[in-house]
């Protein structure tokens, strides 16, 4: 498996790095297109710039550095998210089709639409995948079970214990009574 991931994630992260670096080296080719959907994110997200060029640019470095990540096999997990996340833009600008009435206009921005929902899905998958290694939320899970079921014993064992030095307490009272002398 670890041959398939090695060969798996250059192959998914090149539409990335190739369309991050084009876009990082001409956004003013695709910031029209971009409009419609940057700038609604822009007002929503603090700290965003309201410049449509320079959200495609953040978009294209995104994909560009994240593409590199994963390609590399650096971060896969959080790359891939990263991934991910820089396509929910760039698909909804980039191939409405819905928006279109020219049929073969419509059908080629269909196409790159499922492309690209496609590519999302891979991206989820590869943010998914653990190396064959459980994951954190499974070891979290394991290590607080782990650790209640060690409690419980501790708690058991203390309890054991007291009663048995109660007991010790009792016995030992009783000797010393029974030597008293009587008066």
């Amino acid at each position: 498996m670890a041959i398939l991931r090695t060969a798996a994630r250059p192959l998914l992260a090149s539409v990335f790095v190739s369309g991050g670096f084009r876009t990082l080296l001409d956004p003013r080719s695709v910031a029209p297109a971009a409009a419609p959907v940057a700038l609604p994110v822009a007002e929503r997200v603090p700290r965003l710039p309201e410049d449509t060029e320079r959200l495609v640019r953040i978009n294209g470095a995104v994909q560009l550095g994240a593409g590199v990540l994963l390609a590399t096999g650096r971060f896969p997990r959080a790359s891939a998210l990263a991934l991910a996340a820089s396509l929910v833009p760039t698909t909804l600008a980039g191939h409405a089709w819905w928006k279109t009435e020219d049929p073969e206009e419509r059908a080629r921005l269909r196409t790159q639409f499922t492309k690209n929902v496609s590519l999302f899905g891979g991206l989820l998958i590869a943010a998914a995948d653990t190396h064959a290694k459980p994951s954190l939320a499974y070891r979290s899970r394991t290590a607080a079970s782990a650790g209640r079921r060690r409690t419980r014993r501790a708690g058991r064992d203390l309890g054991a214990a007291i009663s048995g030095a109660a007991h010790d307490v009792r016995s030992a009272a009783g000797t010393v009574r029974d030597r008293l002398p009587v008066g």
